[in-house]
């Protein structure tokens, strides 16, 4: 207990100081995490870790998709929903059974049945890998939105695939509209647990007397709920997590109060930040268990294979990628499409966007070791060499080569779409005007000092957000930011000759210092250029 206490500790304690690292050198968390995890497996005496795969879709994907799918932009989500649906249906189907005829054509004695398994294991890309990678690169909004859905929804069907699969080879028998048939009900059952969960913790938020602390311990609970409600009644956990989480987010305003979103978004940031880290350092752990259990192949064998596979994954999703923006482009004649004209800058940049991660590791690792009858599953440590390799390349290659891709391509957003610093302007001024609004129409009458200086605050606040030019408005903000920070440092530099004198309780200054931290954070973030 105490050596695995330990060993935690030390991967925590090792993740932060790659983290940091890696943003000194300015490389993508997750990709220089998994190399990290590489160079340590191979220092002489570092011990050998072996990832349970039970711990990874038990402990790791309920909380990481369901912050996923928090911060998942409902409206991009409806929007690209057809080609989000394609992706992550459609895609993984295709691309799933490329890789079953390749590989039994191409591995001796590899099976239809292992192709199927295999395929289900690596055609998903990974929600977590591609949030993280995308959250490092300056990646067009529209392939962030379409990515970030495709992800969080394929798992379910890679999953069902590889659960099909998996049967067919332990009982040597499949039947393919079983298949299709069970594919469907695994994914509504999924999907109606989680949304019936989400649903008692939406009346158990709203009706009960609910404190902030008990709020934000619930919003923990409520991934693992749904996750193991599914699983337990045969659904898709990976769908139940999501669609939960989609529904509890869209009702976030009416079930969380502003405490216990900002404290509980810094508590999700945290736990995220340590289940990713340690998911990405671990897949580089791993290596040296995957090599050492290659068993009768060469290394130059299993690399081969897996170079083969890799490439045909990439291949697929490129040609896909551009089918579809074509097919959008033909059908958008006869129904109403987000946008009529998709060109092939965005369907590239997509299709090389296709990252993989735990999820395809973690399906690997749950392979059994024998079959029914006591025998060696068949090529199961090929089947984890292979999928180890595609996690790496895609990760590691695609990963650090996106930003070169977008740069290449020239994919840019929509002509007519406002950035960022134009919307915050846009919706600063809205919020401003509805409020001078109503206090002109409900205080028409009142004179008081302190409503006179409210009105004369928002007034000005109005005229800097409206200045002639965002450059000038953000060369103020720039200046009032600096002088609002050198007033913090006054105020805390007070409270700490206050805690020396006994008038003041600590509770009082703790109060204090809060407020303080709350205007702090609210003045680190500025419009942005």
């Amino acid at each position: 207990m105490h050596e695995s206490l330990l060993l935690s500790l030390a991967l925590l304690l090792a993740v932060t100081l790659f983290v940091m690292l890696g943003q000194r050198l300015r490389i993508s968390t997750p990709i220089f995490l998994v190399i990290s995890g590489l160079v340590l497996s191979l220092i002489p005496g570092i011990p050998q870790i072996s990832v349970d795969p039970e711990l990874i879709f038990l402990l790791f994907l309920p909380p990481l998709l369901y912050e996923a799918a928090w911060y998942m932009p409902w409206k991009e989500l409806w929007r690209w929903r057809r080609i989000i649906l394609v992706m992550a249906f459609g895609l993984v189907l295709f691309t799933a059974t490329a890789v079953a005829y390749v590989s039994s054509m191409l591995i001796p004695g590899f099976t239809l049945a292992l192709g199927f398994l295999l395929g289900g294991i690596i055609s998903p890309p990974d929600a977590v890998a591609a949030e993280s990678v995308l959250q490092s690169v300056s990646a067009p909004k529209r392939v962030m939105s379409l990515l970030r859905g495709e992800s969080l929804i394929n798992d379910a069907s890679s999953l069902v695939v590889f659960r099909f699969a998996l049967a067919a080879v332990l009982s040597g028998t499949f039947t393919f509209h079983k298949a299709a048939v069970g594919f469907v009900s695994v994914t509504l059952l999924g999907v109606g647990v989680g949304l019936a969960v989400a649903g008692i913790f939406y009346l158990i938020h709203r009706f009960l007397p609910t404190t902030t602390r008990i709020s934000i311990l619930l919003t923990f609970i409520a991934p693992y709920m749904m996750y193991l409600g599914a699983e337990e009644v045969g659904g898709s956990g990976v769908m139940a997590v999501v669609s939960g989480g989609l529904f509890l987010s869209y009702h976030n305003n009416e079930i969380l109060n502003h405490t216990a979103r900002l404290q509980g978004s810094g508590m999700w940031a945290t736990i995220v930040f340590a289940l990713n880290g340690l998911v990405f350092i671990l897949i580089g752990l791993e290596l040296p268990v995957i090599i050492r259990a290659l068993g009768e192949y060469s290394p130059a064998e299993a690399v081969y294979y897996a170079l083969v596979i890799t490439g045909l994954l990439i291949v697929v999703r490129m040609v896909v990628a551009l089918g579809a923006s074509a097919f959008t482009h033909y059908i958008g004649r006869y129904i109403t499409v987000a946008e009529r004209n998709p060109g092939w800058r965005g369907p590239i940049v997509l299709g090389w966007a296709g990252m993989r991660g735990v999820v395809s590791l973690a399906s690997a690792l749950s392979i059994p070791l024998t079959l029914s009858d006591g025998s060696p599953f068949p090529h199961r440590n090929l089947i984890l060499f292979i999928t180890f390799v595609v996690i790496l390349i895609t990760l590691v290659v695609q990963g650090l080569t996106l930003p070169m891709v977008i740069r290449m391509v020239g994919y840019k957003e929509a002509d007519g779409s406002l950035s960022d610093k134009e919307q915050e302007v846009a919706v600063r001024t809205r919020l401003l005007t509805a409020v001078l609004n109503h206090l002109d129409a409900k205080y028409a009458g009142e004179t008081s000092e302190l409503l006179n200086n409210l009105r004369t605050k928002i007034t000005n606040e109005l005229r800097l957000v409206q200045s002639p030019t965002l450059a000038d408005l953000h060369a103020q903000q720039l200046q009032h930011a600096a002088i609002l920070s050198d007033i913090s440092q006054v105020k805390r530099q007070e409270l700490r000759r206050l805690r020396d004198e006994e008038d003041f309780d600590d509770e009082v200054l703790r109060k204090a210092e809060a407020r303080i931290d709350l205007t702090e954070e609210v003045n680190d973030h500025p419009i942005r250029d």
